[in-house]
């Protein structure tokens, strides 16, 4: 029988577990990587950034590894290392990147901004070659169990749109896997505390409600789990899912980075916007290394390379403060009412870059989740569980568990036993595990219902165009192998000639079953990109046809159009963000 392997592929750090043997309980897989030039070394994380070599930069073998002599992109700890001096070669954030519908993800776009003459690479192919090394690493040590071959999970955030999702197993597909499984990373999260803790029954009770916080590298991630009594037994069943929010320890980061930027500029020196770029990444490392656990430092040497005429060839010397953290960390996480929600951007220009969060404020975001969690009332969680690295921090758990009773006016209880930093990846093993019926599943389906634009039958009217509605197609929760037909009338599809189809969807509005009309598209429902499509017949026109919403195992939604006579069209998403056609 196949392993079972879990990969958490993050923004800031991957990892790799894995089950054998038919048990639950997941193993973490020492990963090798370079850590200096000519020094490989098994580290419990691979860091997700990349680091491109200039002509020369390197003796030729240096940076070798046991299945590759000459890679021209290095991966890992020592691709982060070198970034802190050459931030300009330095690949990071591309989950990120994954996410962003303000960019062409399969261009190559990364590094951003990198100085003129450094190639580049687009997202999908950062991500491939982050899960490129983890499959030559694990086939390496596993030559008699190639990792092609066993029942592997990959996880992304419960945010990911389709979109996200499908790119990610386009970069798994690029990285030689075989079929993949996607899992949302809180529901991974709170596997691993299930794993850790076979007595959950004794822990939480029929009626609690877990709040499930993630806040990693680079998206922050809320979703409630309900603990249900099922015929005398007791199960859990996923209820609410939070919006893609993309904010998380990258905007730490850089908020410490301006934070030496005023220290340094108070004292004359006045740095540019590339040196800033290195700052930020200087900033993640001493960040990192002053929350390690049992770390006691205060502070944390940072350098950046100096330009200008006074500082050629020289270096800029400073120091990042735990108390610099604290203090940065305190805007992060305010204080706020319940009724306080996040602020939303004005500006009608922006940058074009990531699309960060408007309101840096994690707090408010959460009381935005909770308000619209649980229709028409505000949800009372009586247990939380923390994942992610920024959690790591004291002063973060504590604000957060602080925040939440003065909300709810009662202590919310902390689900613990978990690491923090691998919880992710030895939850997706033990929901793999679990699939084996080794373990406890969480009920779930898709994290947003989904809907399909219609446009309106009335009298042309100029410069009016028609109002669009939108048709549910698939309803919060619909299970991953699960397809349903849509109730109601039939409706026109046109085929035979390019046709612009608009979806819709919405992790908000859990009520809307299929075939259920929606005449006002407002603030509750966000439009993906359109796109055109020309559907083959062979003399076109409009034919009338119901709908069949097919949710497969990846968790992926097929929508089929079904004619009187049988004959079937299916829409799916693909990863150039176009819907593609078949018979």
């Amino acid at each position: 029988m196949p392993q079972v392997i879990g990969i958490d592929l993050g923004t800031t750090n991957s990892a790799l577990a894995f089950t054998s043997g038919g048990e639950s309980s997941a193993r973490i897989f020492p990963v090798p990587q370079l850590v200096g030039p000519g020094e490989v070394r098994d580290e419990s994380l691979l860091p997700s950034f990349g680091y491109l070599p200039g002509p020369g930069e390197f003796p030729d073998g240096s940076l070798a590894l046991p299945w590759d002599e000459a890679p021209s992109l290095v991966v890992g700890h020592f691709a982060q290392r070198r970034g802190l001096e050459n931030a300009g070669r330095l690949i990071s954030s591309a989950k990120s990147w994954l996410s962003s519908t303000a960019a062409d993800r399969t261009a190559a776009i990364l590094p951003w901004q990198a100085p003129e003459g450094v190639p580049k690479i687009s997202p999908i192919d950062a991500s491939a070659a982050y899960l490129t090394h983890l499959r030559k690493a694990w086939n390496s040590a596993h030559p008699e169990a190639p990792l092609e071959q066993q029942d592997v999970l990959v996880t992304v955030p419960a945010s990911f749109d389709e979109f996200a999702r499908e790119l990610t197993l386009n970069a798994a597909k690029q990285a030689g896997f075989g079929e993949v499984t996607l899992l949302e990373e809180p529901q991974a999260a709170f596997y691993a505390w299930l794993d850790a803790n076979p007595n959950w029954r004794e822990i939480v009770t029929a009626g609690d409600l877990i709040l499930v916080v993630d806040i990693g590298g680079g998206t922050t991630d809320f979703s409630l789990i309900v603990v249900e009594n099922r015929e005398g037994d007791l199960a859990l069943e996923r209820i609410a899912v939070g919006e893609h929010i993309l904010l998380g320890g990258d905007n730490i980061d850089l908020a410490l980075a301006h934070v030496i930027s005023a220290r340094l500029a108070e004292k004359g020196t006045r740095i540019d916007q590339f040196q800033l770029t290195a700052l930020w990444s200087n900033c993640r490392a001493g960040k990192e290394n002053l929350l390690e656990e049992n770390s006691t430092a205060a502070k944390f040497p940072v350098t950046i390379l100096g330009r200008g005429s006074k500082l050629i060839g020289g270096s800029i010397k400073a120091e990042l403060l735990r108390s610099d953290i604290e203090q940065v960390l305190e805007g992060f996480f305010p204080v706020v009412a319940p009724t306080d929600m996040p602020h939303r951007r004005r500006g009608g220009v922006v940058e074009l870059g990531l699309p960060y969060a408007a309101d840096a404020a994690v707090t408010r975001h959460l009381a935005r989740f909770l308000s619209t969690a649980k229709s028409g009332e505000f949800a009372r969680p009586t247990h939380v569980l923390f994942n992610g690295g920024v959690l790591r921090a004291p002063f973060v758990r504590e604000r957060l568990l602080s925040v939440l009773g003065e909300w709810l006016g009662t202590p919310v209880q902390t689900l613990s036993g978990e690491d923090l930093m691998h919880a992710v990846a030895r939850g997706s093993a033990y929901y793999g595990a679990a699939r084996r019926g080794k373990g406890v599943r969480i009920r779930g389906g898709v994290a947003r219902s989904y809907y399909v634009g219609v446009e309106s039958s009335m009298p042309a009217v100029p410069g009016l165009a028609a109002p669009i509605k939108a048709l549910t197609v698939a309803q919060f929760g619909m299970e991953e192998g699960t397809s349903a037909g849509v109730p109601g009338r039939p409706f026109g599809l046109v085929v035979g000639e390019p046709a612009e189809f608009r979806f819709f969807s919405s992790a908000t509005r859990k009520t809307d079953a299929p075939g259920d009309v929606i005449e006002d598209l407002g603030g509750d429902l966000e439009e993906m990109p359109a796109m055109q499509v020309d559907l083959e017949h062979e003399t076109g026109g409009v034919v009338p046809v119901t709908f069949e919403t097919v949710i497969t195992e990846l968790g992926q939604l097929q929508l089929w159009c079904v004619a009187a006579n049988g004959r079937r069209w299916k829409l799916e998403f693909n990863v150039r963000e176009r819907l593609t056609a078949a018979q």
